[in-house]
């Protein structure tokens, strides 16, 4: 059996998003139960690496992850007793917005 070289290995396709992603769906460990929100602007695994750092730093969050959607609306569960106003602020200060589900 013939290991494929690097240019015979399919690409991602940047259809949606930014060029280092494809379409699928990334998911972030399962956090135990908690408060979710929708995000919208979320492209990658770096933008949701800005998200988790941006909201870990907010009071009262415990923790944080991102299941991705690329170029709909990413799913945020946060864990703790964080206000949404404090959570709405840190996701605008990262360049992202929170819906209002």
């Amino acid at each position: 059996m013939q290991t494929p070289s690097r240019t015979e290995l399919p690409l991602a396709s940047s259809s949606s998003g930014c060029g280092c992603c494809s379409n699928e769906t990334i998911s972030a460990p399962p956090s135990e139960t908690g408060k979710a929100y929708g995000v919208e602007g979320l492209t990658c695994a770096s933008c949701v690496a800005n998200v988790q750092r941006s909201i870990s730093a907010v009071d009262g969050v415990e923790s944080a992850s991102v299941d991705l959607v690329p170029g709909g609306v990413s799913r945020l569960t946060i864990t703790g007793a964080a206000e949404r106003s404090a959570i709405s602020g840190a996701i605008a200060a990262a360049g992202y917005s929170l819906t209002n589900s």
